[in-house]
């Protein structure tokens, strides 16, 4: 079987030139996996519809967006102009998520070639994250009545600020943030399960950290997982602090993929931040999460 991947040319949006984020990688890692042969065509997601969003957001948030009204100095939290294309992004992304969430019911695992955007709350995006793509799609599982338990396994260097304040209250999603401790946001907020890393990190000292956490999480029934595989964790990020290496990412991707997998509990990975000096390396390093899923698949 082959494994289903989600992705759309929209996920590529006009934003400044001098931007920091590396928002080409998204139709990059497209024509990458297609030329690796991980994926034959891609699933095409349609917006998500404000009906799913506002489980998540707040609809003064999500008309803010759509109608290019938002604040100035909230664009700049956000770090994106709220033009015409971004704006569409942003639904076509969020709306890849939930397609990707549902094909994993099916095939065990599925990816979305964008999302992981952890940074945006209830009520406003910052970090480069407009909405929370996984709190949406979470809450569309919950209320289609498709998964009760769900896990949310934040991996990328930054602290999923996002999914821990959406799901504070709710007993039903288990938010899990392994992140870089000094790095962004300066004020954390308090996932279920937070494990801080201190700065420059190596190999060894992670996956052995990563895997005694995913023993224990073994210990909850879960029926859904997230999996944001963000690959800022790696030695030449631009905003990572951390010194995982090529090999080292590769290995976390395999571990939990398989560590999932192998209880037969569907697993929907979706991208995360990446930021490495170097693009064609940041392509490589993002291709890992889909092509060790199509391994398995």
């Amino acid at each position: 079987m082959e494994l289903p991947v989600v992705n759309h040319p929209d996920y590529v949006a006009k934003i400044n030139d001098d931007n920091k984020f590396p928002i080409q990688k998204f139709g990059a890692l497209a024509e990458h996996l297609l030329k690796a042969g991980v994926v034959k065509k891609f699933y095409i997601p349609k917006e998500c519809s404000t009906e799913t969003m506002k489980t998540s957001h707040s609809l003064e948030y999500i008309n803010h967006i759509r109608n290019k009204t938002l604040d100035i100095k909230l664009q700049k939290k956000i770090g994106f102009p709220i033009n015409d294309s971004v704006v569409r992004r942003s639904f076509v992304a969020t709306g890849g998520t939930v397609l990707a969430s549902k094909l994993a019911l099916d095939s065990k695992l599925a990816c979305n070639t964008a999302g992981g955007s952890h940074h945006a709350t209830f009520d406003f995006g910052a970090g480069y994250c407009v909405f929370n793509d996984v709190a949406v799609a979470a809450n569309y599982l919950k209320d289609k009545g498709y998964a009760k338990k769900i896990l949310i396994l934040d991996l990328d260097v930054h602290q999923g600020n996002g999914n821990s304040e959406i799901f504070q209250n709710d007993k039903e999603v288990l938010t899990f943030s392994m992140h870089c401790a000094s790095n962004y946001p300066a004020k954390k907020s308090k996932s279920d399960i937070d494990v801080e890393l201190k700065d420059h990190m190596k190999d060894k000292e992670y996956l052995d950290i990563l895997n005694k956490n995913l023993k224990k999480l073994n210990q909850n029934k879960f029926d859904f997982v997230f999996y944001i595989a963000g690959v800022d964790i790696h030695h030449e990020d631009r905003l990572g602090k951390l010194k995982i290496t090529d090999e080292g990412i590769n290995k976390r991707d395999q571990i939990v993929i398989e560590n999932f997998y192998s209880k037969n509990i569907p697993l929907c990975g979706v991208l995360g931040g990446g930021y490495n000096k170097n693009f064609d390396k940041l392509i490589e390093l993002h291709s890992m999460l889909h092509k060790n899923c199509a391994e398995i698949v």
